[in-house]
């Protein structure tokens, strides 16, 4: 079987296989942005207890491998819980909270590179310290985010194909599946390969034009 043959036969299952993989790394990597949030507060908080939980959830998600995150929500809360979680969602689970880990560092370093300068002179202005976070700090901490947050993006895009191996029929599950079935795996994985890329170049350019779009306002209101 012809590379192009194996292209046309497996256009449409790879198509749908495609749809899942962009909305299993959209969810998670909200799931993780809303977590990572958070967590970067906790870090920057002046309460111990919650530098230590954060600085905790932090260490023990980048010190074990996403596959085994993975095993352990959709295997490990049915045995040890008893909590029945199916296969697409506990894949979301599994992705957003790693991904948390890595998107707190993000957010807390941007914050953080913002000039105390500028908290103090809001907050002498009569501003509260949220509203001098939500009106000064956070837009341009989200505006220096940005970069590595695409980064970040693309990586949880390359993950998602790690959840195949719970039962989501995303691009590499749909892979695997062809693969056995018509005894080519060169072809086909170089077909799934192309499907990768193209998906990373798309979003790539989307997130170039956002932060173009991001700078650019950011220029006119200067």
């Amino acid at each position: 079987m012809a590379f192009r043959e194996i292209l046309v036969t497996t256009a449409a299952g790879f198509g749908q296989a495609a749809w899942i993989t962009v909305q299993l790394t959209f969810l998670s990597l909200l799931l993780g942005s809303v977590l990572g949030l958070i967590l970067a507060f906790f870090k920057i908080s002046s309460i111990r207890v919650l530098q230590w939980i954060a600085n905790l959830y932090i260490a023990l998600i980048r010190g074990t491998p996403l596959i085994v995150q993975i095993m352990f929500f959709y295997f490990g809360l049915a045995q040890g819980l008893g909590w029945n979680i199916n296969e697409f969602p506990a894949g979301i689970l599994a992705l957003g909270i790693h991904a948390a880990a890595y998107i707190a560092e993000i957010f807390r370093g941007a914050i953080q590179s913002i000039d105390r300068g500028q908290m103090e002179a809001a907050r002498s202005l009569g501003m509260s310290y949220p509203q001098a976070m939500r009106r000064i700090v956070m837009p341009q901490a989200f505006r220096r985010s940005l970069p590595p947050l695409g980064n970040q993006f693309i990586i949880g895009l390359k993950d998602s194909s790690l959840v195949a191996y719970i039962g989501v029929n995303e691009l590499f599950g749909m892979a695997l599946s062809e693969a056995s079935a018509n005894y080519q795996p060169f072809l086909t994985y170089a077909v799934n390969g192309l499907y990768y890329l193209a998906l990373v170049l798309i979003f790539t350019f989307l997130l170039h034009r956002m932060e173009k779009h991001l700078h650019r306002d950011k220029g006119g209101t200067a």
